[in-house]
């Protein structure tokens, strides 16, 4: 087994699924792939249990009962990582719009260079973001902003879903009072990191607008990060011992 487990959640990805599973097996550093599929109705499950036979005990799924949310996905995968010897887990977007052939930097940022966090930042180096609308741009960078006057966090990037944790920091974290599902799931997990005292690390990263399938964003989950940050910073005054 791969000392290192890489998390995708799935929902109506089979335009991507195979090709993203292709590439993640292809890497020297042997990466083992978690994939938890929310009962995704264009079969994107049984392409992954087809392609299971191709990579055995490197490629698992996990099947939920429906459509859960983003950040109870990635806590489901924690859990099952936790559960076996993995020493490091990284997040990743099915649709490439994260490349894969970041994951080795972000790994071996944490295990060589000794980071909790490892985060493929967009804004670390100024945008770097392709086939993005302008408005969209605009409303990441700009929650970006929020995040840092908000929270204090020095992070250029601190909504990033293309993150690589050491089993410590999820470990320390307490994963059942993760509150929120969506965009401020990424927000609330960097945060708590950041106020337990892991080291946090920014990498450079290319960020690419999906070709196939559909975006899983919409409003309602930018307004959760804006509100979820004033909280985050509240229960980090009051609260914290729920962390």
């Amino acid at each position: 087994m791969s000392d290192v487990l890489v998390i995708i959640p799935t929902y109506n990805e089979i335009e991507n699924i195979q090709a993203i599973i292709e590439k993640v097996m292809k890497y020297p550093d042997n990466f083992d792939l978690l994939i938890i599929d929310d009962n995704s109705p264009d079969g994107t499950a049984a392409k992954v249990e087809e392609l299971q036979k191709n990579y055995p005990q490197r490629l698992f799924l996990e099947k939920r009962a429906g459509k859960l949310g983003l950040g109870t996905a990635y806590i489901h995968g924690f859990k099952w990582a936790l559960a076996r010897d993995y020493g490091y887990v990284i997040e990743m977007d099915a649709d490439f719009s994260h490349n894969p052939d970041d994951l080795t930097r972000l790994y071996h940022n944490s295990k060589d260079k000794g980071f909790d966090v490892s985060i493929g930042s967009r804004y670390i180096t100024g945008v770097n973001v392709v086939n993005w609308p302008m408005g969209r741009v605009l409303m990441s960078y700009f929650a970006s902003a929020y995040v840092r006057l908000i929270t204090g966090m020095k992070l250029r990037d601190a909504t990033a879903g293309f993150v690589c944790y050491r089993r410590r920091v999820l470990e320390a974290i307490k994963l059942d009072n993760i509150e929120f599902k969506g965009y401020a799931f990424q927000i609330e997990m960097k945060f708590k990191s950041h106020v337990k005292g892991f080291k946090i690390s920014e990498l450079p990263i290319i960020f690419i607008n999906r070709q196939l399938g559909t975006s899983k964003m919409n409003s309602s989950i930018f307004g959760e990060a804006m509100f979820g940050v004033l909280k985050l910073k509240f229960d980090s005054y009051f609260h914290k011992k729920k962390w």
